[in-house]
């Protein structure tokens, strides 16, 4: 990946902020013409330093009332890949990590209810081969979320 400069971080800290503000004010706010901002955006797509863009939906509105974190331990770490393929087909899972510390994975799922939870946990999640037990906590409300500071003088 290749070094960005104080322009590409002013960029970033910018679009981390609106992702859908205009490149005119982008444009503006960092004194250079749209087109500088459209190729140093494509640039940056390109390298791999912005990886996406896009709307947050806000999962209550869908009826997805309950935010869980589940740690899991596997059998054997290598078998990772493996579970990862099938928990990939559980559409309510939005996140998962390989992790150190007393969980091989961390996953971050959405259930509708308490329900719909036990039966993530017990019928799909429990039943994976490889997945020895699991830990539960629901997240009782989600204060902060954003994106990493961007430091334009580092």
């Amino acid at each position: 990946m290749e070094k960005i400069d104080k322009l590409d971080k002013k960029i970033l800290g910018i679009l981390s902020h609106n992702a859908r503000i205009p490149f005119k004010d982008v444009a503006a706010e960092c004194g250079v013409s749209r087109a500088a901002i459209h190729q140093r955006v494509q640039h940056l797509i390109e390298n791999g330093v912005i990886t996406g863009s896009g709307f947050y939906v806000n999962p209550k509105s869908l009826g997805y009332t309950t935010c869980t974190y589940i740690g899991l331990d596997l059998e054997r770490g290598s078998m990772y890949n493996d579970v990862v393929e099938r928990m990939s087909a559980i559409p309510e899972i939005i996140e998962c990590h390989f992790t150190t510390g007393p969980y091989t994975m961390l996953v971050k799922l959405y259930a509708k209810d308490n329900e719909q939870l036990m039966d993530l946990l017990n019928n799909q999640l429990q039943t994976i081969p490889g997945v020895v037990s699991t830990e539960t906590l629901i997240s009782l409300e989600q204060s902060i979320k954003r994106e990493i500071p961007i430091n334009e003088n580092l």
